[in-house]
């Protein structure tokens, strides 16, 4: 197939999301949680502490679906949810010590992984991939 530039982009990226998607999907490397769970564990562990709206926020969901993600990982005792003593509106969400041991356990596996796409690429290549995938997250954030 001949594809102009932007749909080359698009058929590349469909390529990508899709390969991406079904590795995260793999249980192995979400720690029995589902893949939201997942994300949500990966950003929270980062921050090591978040409120609510900014995790939201950061993920992209609206703070209905947000919050019902985390009272699914409150029961399943991965983090804790405060609810701050001067604004009852804001809440404060952090890892419990199970929540780091998945959240450490997710990082290793996919940093594992990562390293291993990384250095599948020819060494004088990687710097012209990282500048490429720069570019294209600026692109995409100016366009949303």
């Amino acid at each position: 197939m001949n594809y102009s530039g932007s749909d080359y982009l698009r058929e590349l990226l469909r390529i990508l999301v899709r390969s991406l998607g079904i590795l995260e999907k793999n249980d192995v490397s979400c720690y029995g949680v589902t893949l939201a769970q997942c994300h949500t564990i990966v950003e929270i562990g980062r921050a090591q502490k978040i409120s609510l709206i900014d995790l939201a926020d950061l993920l992209g969901l609206d703070k209905s679906t947000m919050s019902r993600t985390i009272n699914n990982l409150v029961n399943l005792n991965l983090v804790n949810r405060e609810t701050d003593s001067d604004n009852r509106r804001y809440i404060s969400i952090q890892l419990t010590d199970k929540g780091i041991e998945v959240f450490r356990n997710i990082e290793d596996s996919m940093n594992d992984y990562y390293s291993k796409i990384f250095n599948s690429i020819a060494s004088d290549k990687r710097d012209k991939v990282l500048e490429s995938l720069e570019l294209l997250v600026a692109a995409i954030k100016e366009n949303k």
